[in-house]
């Protein structure tokens, strides 16, 4: 055999190696980032994450500020070196609470770089299931094959549009993930649908901005959090009625933050304390910021048309509104089945619940070796799944998980 068909072969090889790994993650936010940082530490393990870090965030609207507290803004929850007070002391960076957006997109990204450099930023567009795994097909025609896929991808395929507003293009109604900027809007008339942090803070901003803004919420009463004021009064007490992961109010904070035990709660007690810790609500220090924003409460919209000049919505009150945008604040809805990278056949054999798969140990679903971590999470671990915070407990998890495994195999 000549050097040259032997070098040709040991490149295939090599290549063919490289494109199999043990464990592929599908996204780079807090949570895909989390996972692959614990499971790096089990060792003779092969990770690979997929997806641009930090994304989702980045696509938000700029100025806005993270409504958790700080000591709920760590990825991973790791033990003093990747932390926000961390990564501020490490690049000279001053910031302060609430922690603003730019600085929390910096810090993932500082996090990616120290913990996970050797992210591919290739988007995955099919997740299939096959001999011996799982075949992943990334954006540039490449295969790559893995025993296990964690699927951290995040809720931007999960935005909840009342079925008024579907017809109409992102020139007059868009969802409040998908304005990066709203200082465009300066001098528009802008409504904005919704009574929770998303809403508000877009409406705090339009108006910061220079734009006309309504405010239409369902509600009869908007929500106002404490602002910390009652943790502030416990003083020393605090962690005993609330947690660090910061979600939820005195006590049930406690509870939530134990993933494990939540889940064994009877399924009608946990869908009513989960509604109870994410109710649709605003941070107190955006009380100040829409005091001169016209909050229309207890309404609904009931029809909604394109003007040459707009939008027109008719509310159920019989009134009507004009605006040259509307901006939804109407959160995210989970469903899988909205992942459009998992293949029809993963999609139909997941044994799932209004939408959520059904995990079990590992965050494992109903297919062997196919895990889900965040908001997809909620409905089998509780509502921390939802927030930043939570990505210590599902990293945990899932390395759990694959060191028992790989000790019975």
């Amino acid at each position: 055999m000549s050097s040259v068909a032997f070098n040709l072969d040991r490149a295939v090889v090599e290549s063919s190696v490289r494109s199999r790994c043990d464990v592929a993650i599908v996204g780079a936010g807090p949570y895909g980032l989390s996972a692959a940082a614990h499971l790096g530490r089990l060792g003779g393990l092969s990770v690979k994450v997929f997806g641009e870090p930090m994304s989702f965030w980045a696509d938000m609207p700029r100025g806005m500020l993270l409504r958790s507290a700080w000591e709920a803004c760590h990825i991973g929850f790791p033990n003093g070196d990747l932390t926000l007070d961390a990564y501020k002391s490490e690049v000279g960076r001053d910031f302060g609470k609430p922690v603003p957006l730019d600085a929390f997109i910096a810090y993932g990204e500082w996090f990616q770089r120290v913990a996970v450099p050797d992210v591919d930023t290739r988007r995955v567009v099919s997740v299939e299931s096959g001999p011996g795994g799982f075949r992943l097909l990334l954006e540039d025609g490449e295969t790559v094959r893995a025993d296990r896929v964690v699927v951290a991808a995040g809720i931007e395929a999960f935005q909840s549009r009342p079925v008024v507003f579907d017809q109409f293009s992102p020139s007059l109604v868009t969802h409040s993930s998908e304005k990066p900027d709203l200082r465009r809007f300066a001098g528009a008339r802008v409504l904005v649908i919704g009574g929770g942090q998303s809403a508000l803070e877009s409406a705090a901003l339009l108006h910061e901005s220079g734009a006309e803004v309504e405010v239409i919420a369902r509600k009869e009463q908007l929500i106002w959090l404490h602002g910390g004021t009652v943790q502030r009064r416990l003083g020393r007490l605090k962690p005993l009625f609330y947690a660090q992961t910061d979600v939820g109010p005195a006590g049930l904070s406690r509870l939530v933050a134990v993933p494990g035990l939540f889940r064994r709660l009877p399924r009608p007690m946990q869908a009513k304390l989960a509604y109870r810790a994410i109710r649709p609500a605003g941070a107190r220090w955006l009380v100040d910021r829409v005091a001169d924003v016209p909050l229309n409460t207890g309404r609904s919209v009931v029809e909604a048309d394109a003007t040459s000049a707009g939008m027109r919505l008719l509310l159920d009150d019989g009134s009507k509104r004009s605006a040259d945008h509307v901006i939804l604040g109407t959160g995210y809805r989970v469903d899988v089945a909205a992942y459009d990278f998992l293949a029809p056949g993963l999609r139909a054999g997941l044994r799932r619940v209004g939408g959520y798969p059904v995990l079990g140990r590992g965050l494992q679903s109903s297919i062997p070796g196919l895990h889900f971590v965040g908001a997809p999470a909620a409905w089998s671990f509780g509502p921390t799944m939802r927030f930043v915070s939570g990505s210590w407990f599902a990293a945990q998890q899932l390395t759990a998980h694959l060191r028992r495994t790989a000790v019975a195999a």
